[in-house]
């Protein structure tokens, strides 16, 4: 086990590149089980989540191979079991999305339930309903247990735009007979990555970045080679850092168009940025101070399915406005667990309310002091990382597994902004 020594107060100023998208990347890895060719993932990052999926996959007999430090090459050509290893599973979030090309791919399947990170009740009824509408049948005791005769197209309306349940009706409606379509999925630029994935591999899918994606099976998938896009979830946690940091950051190799509405919401609380064709910057030089409402009324910052604000970018947004002189009210529409991270901002001195599950008040300029915390899920991890840069003293943060499940190399990069980050052992 490792942990995180930070020393707060110096100014943060540079360059930065994100990763390739964890939530595209992690279904494309599971893409390969639906073809017998290789598969090249490039901007693939070696982040814990993936590097724990290959391992899944190695178990069942497919060959993952790195070419160099974010080109990965999957071969699931000897694919050999419907089994993967459960407590790997139980892992990660993702596993569950092996239902579908392990149903299609050998016609059964026996799948640990997900794990992930404890932020609330994550259901899975939306990915059940839909892969028995596509001819599936499961059930549920200790483990997912089902089989599969044939996958055949039909229209299905997911009762929540929920990312991974369309990722899934994805990975199976791709090899069904006839035409799918999906209505109220989700639009995310990861679910379009994956739909781009797919095209590549010969699917036939259209509607991509809509609530309404089209799927005309195919009865086989080909090799390709795909370029995963950039995490904009990590693009955010740099603006927010950069805008608390001191100094002025720039966030290259980015695609704006997918950060148009976090921006928004973004400058709402004093994070004003410019931008060029792919990259955003932001000056941390700046005083920050949050906007209100038409009426003089506090403004607020809710999450929501895409284009909504992204609930994976508020934990990083709420330790921006513990540095922004005004009041903020948080509303997570999504998930009951996230805003339990903020007990450690208060001990570190913001100035915060947690008016119930949902929703919480801060109130800024706050002035932070170090403290020795541990990690309770990947986003608020990165947030604790934030509040600690900017801290008076130095802070420990343990539990590290949870943030570089989710960030590559983070405190390299940091450390390339200015930052005094030391991984050591806990």
């Amino acid at each position: 086990m490792h942990k995180f020594v930070i020393e707060g107060g110096s100014k943060l100023s540079g360059s930065v590149t994100p990763s390739g998208n964890k939530n595209e990347a992690l279904p494309a890895l599971f893409a390969c089980l639906l073809t017998d060719k290789p598969v090249t993932l490039k901007r693939m990052s070696r982040i814990g989540d993936v590097l724990t999926v290959c391992q899944i996959l190695n178990g069942i007999g497919v060959k993952t191979e790195w070419l160099d430090d974010e080109t990965l090459v999957m071969d699931a050509s000897k694919a050999n079991s419907h089994k993967p290893d459960p407590n790997l599973c139980m892992k990660v979030r993702a596993s569950i999305l092996m239902l579908a090309p392990l149903l299609t791919r050998f016609g059964k399947v026996e799948l640990a339930l997900p794990g992930g990170d404890v932020i609330g009740a994550r259901r899975i009824d939306t990915h059940w309903e839909g892969i028995e509408a596509l001819g599936g049948q499961l059930s549920l005791e200790k483990v997912i247990t089902g089989t599969l005769k044939r996958a055949v197209g039909t229209e299905f309306f997911l009762d929540e735009p929920s990312v991974t349940a369309t990722e899934n009706l994805l990975l199976m409606a791709v090899r069904a007979e006839g035409q799918t379509i999906l209505f109220n999925a989700a639009s995310e630029p990861h679910v379009g990555g994956l739909c781009n994935l797919f095209n590549g591999m010969g699917a036939k899918i259209s509607g991509i970045g809509t609530n309404k994606i089209i799927i005309d099976g195919v009865s086989e998938l080909q090799g390709t080679v795909h370029t995963i896009g950039p995490d904009f979830m990590e693009v955010g946690s740099f603006l927010c850092l950069g805008a608390i940091g001191g100094g002025k950051v720039r966030v290259e190799k980015v695609n704006t168009d997918d950060m148009r509405y976090p921006l928004k919401v973004l400058a709402k609380l004093g994070l004003n940025t410019t931008s060029g064709a792919d990259w955003i910057e932001i000056d941390g030089t700046k005083e920050l101070k949050m906007s209100k409402d038409i009426g003089g009324r506090v403004g607020s910052v809710y999450s929501g399915p895409w284009p909504a604000y992204p609930t994976d970018l508020m934990s990083v947004a709420i330790v921006a406005a513990t540095q922004s002189k005004g009041t903020v009210i948080f509303f997570e529409k999504m998930f009951e667990g996230r805003m339990f991270f903020t007990d450690n901002l208060m001990r570190m001195g913001a100035n915060i309310v947690l008016c119930d599950p949902h929703r919480i008040v801060v109130t800024g300029a706050s002035q932070l002091y170090s403290m020795h915390m541990s990690s309770p899920d990947v986003r608020a991890g990165m947030a604790l990382v934030m509040a600690a840069l900017v801290a008076k003293g130095t802070s420990e943060i343990n539990n590290i597994y949870q943030i570089e499940r989710g960030y590559n190399n983070i405190d390299k990069k940091l450390e390339a902004l200015g930052a005094r980050i030391k991984r050591t052992q806990a």
